[in-house]
């Protein structure tokens, strides 16, 4: 038996690593709807891209703030600890989203739902290593496949309410408690392992010494912000993007996270063939060929053959990275777990996101056809101001919050017709979700749909140079651990 007393007798194993699963399922669940719905809350909510930019960023650097604070403190508050308070921020940050009735309370449900989803990494990872000491690397990309695999499950279960006819996102956020009822059931009434850290008497001062002050540790921090920057960022806004122009997004996100689930769950006989390292410099590789060229369009082909490379490049960056801090700084324990995580998401979610939202904005308003839209502009103002007269109710309220936005981008009469970046698209957007029936809303949407895809694949490039220096640091790595013999993983007594 063991209740927190040290080894791990006792517990049930498959249970634990069962329930650890599905617990990552409602994380990437969380992922998916919520990267599902930035195309909808853009519009009824009349948001830019940099404000979905945030909400979506959210829902990542919350996840850090969760990890730096708890992860140190998970040898002494315990795993079932952090489970717990993990079950209680998915409930919450899943219900105030659906009942948020703008940018705050968006921002704030997406936030609460990160930081449940880092309180799951802050334990699972070192359950997970603690049950399976003898095979982290590969224990743990059996643990991760559930990242993507929730993403499929998310995804098409998305995909499958727009079909049915189900439009609604607060159906699609909802979605986030199926899983995490099951992980509760699962979970919250068992007996949990002490880490591994603590099983080994590794002291706190010792972890910390290990995390923060080893060289190897600090290098690998570095790269974890770029492998998640260029596994993540994309993910994020890929169905935004390519439902831009006109493409169903979320079954290519789908695409690309059942091929890393796949591929993650057979990382056995990879591990043993390439060691860690080298999967990470092939993956270095595989994942910027990939970026770019899902970076450039095309037809649908070409769409889903980029996905292809660039789902293999980054299938297994996340659990390779922690795999490898684990097994070769071991006395990092916990807290190196828990830093790896919130480095990747704290710069995926206040840097890459946001980064990534502003670079979409300004390259879609250089795309835009300043005449065309400034004439489109004129016209539904027109038209929607007539309407709005005629509906002077609630009805009229969407005409009147678009004409508030068109006015804001229009130049006074007679000075020069040169429209305001951002501004623009939010416009464009509003009279799309104006709830006019006149021909002006097709003409904006039309203009905004091409600009909006082309200003997120423009963001996609912006990330592949990272590729670049992550060739390189592996690549002198594996150079390295040849020369010395070969890849070896540490054990603590």
């Amino acid at each position: 038996m063991n209740d927190g007393s040290g080894g791990i007798g006792g517990v049930n194993r498959g249970r634990l690593f069962l329930g650890s699963c599905v617990a990552l399922v409602a994380t990437s669940v969380a992922f998916a709807t919520v990267g599902a719905v930035m195309f909808d809350l853009k519009g009824e909510f009349v948001l830019a891209n940099a404000q979905v930019g945030w909400i979506g960023g959210a829902a990542l650097w919350g996840f850090a703030v969760s990890q730096v604070v708890f992860a140190p403190l998970c040898d002494t508050l315990g795993m079932r600890f952090l489970v717990r308070m993990a079950f209680v921020g998915h409930l919450a940050g899943a219900l105030i989203m659906v009942f948020a009735g703008g940018f705050t309370l968006l921002f704030a449900g997406a936030l609460v739902i990160a930081m449940a989803n880092g309180l799951v990494e802050a334990a699972c990872n070192p359950l997970v290593a603690s049950l399976y000491p003898e095979d982290k690397t590969v224990r743990l990309n059996r643990f991760h496949v559930w990242f993507p695999g929730g993403i499929v499950i998310g995804g098409l279960a998305a995909f499958g309410l727009d079909s049915a006819g189900i439009e609604s996102w607060q159906i699609k956020i909802a979605l986030i408690l199926v899983p995490t009822a099951a992980y509760g059931f699962l979970l919250l009434g068992q007996r949990f392992p002490v880490t591994e850290g603590v099983r080994s008497g590794v002291s706190m001062g010792e972890m910390f010494r290990a995390a923060l002050t080893t060289p190897l540790m600090l290098l690998m921090l570095l790269c974890m912000a770029i492998t998640a920057s260029i596994e993540l960022g994309p993910n994020r806004w890929v169905p935004a993007v390519l439902e831009a122009g006109g493409m169903a997004g979320i079954l290519v996100l789908v695409y690309v996270n059942g091929i890393m689930a796949v591929m993650r769950y057979w990382a056995g006989p990879v591990v043993r063939r390439l060691s860690p390292t080298g999967i990470l410099l092939v993956s270095a590789v595989l994942s910027g060929a990939g970026l770019f060229w899902l970076s450039m369009g095309g037809s649908l082909t070409s769409i889903f053959a980029s996905a292809t490379v660039f789902a293999v490049g980054v299938c297994y960056f996340w659990p390779t990275m922690l795999g490898f801090v684990s097994e070769r700084i071991p006395r990092s324990g916990a807290l190196g777990l828990g830093l790896m995580g919130t480095v990747g998401m704290a710069v995926v979610g206040l840097v890459t996101s946001p980064l990534m939202g502003h670079v979409a904005d300004e390259a879609g308003h250089e795309a835009l056809d300043n005449d065309r839209t400034y004439v489109a502009l004129l016209d539904a103002s027109a038209v929607l101001r007539s309407e709005a007269e005629e509906l002077p109710g609630p009805e009229g309220d969407g005409r009147r919050a678009a004409l508030v936005l068109i006015a804001d981008v229009l130049p006074p009469v007679g000075e020069d017709p040169t429209l305001l970046p951002v501004g623009t698209a939010k416009a464009l957007r509003a009279i799309v979700e104006s709830g006019s029936t006149s021909e002006t809303v097709e003409r904006a949407r039309g203009i905004l749909g091409p600009a909006d895809n082309l200003g997120g694949l423009v963001s996609f490039r912006y990330l592949v140079p990272l590729s670049g220096v992550l060739v390189l640091v592996f690549g002198l790595l594996y150079v390295r651990e040849r020369r010395s013999g070969g890849y070896r993983a540490e054990r603590l007594s």
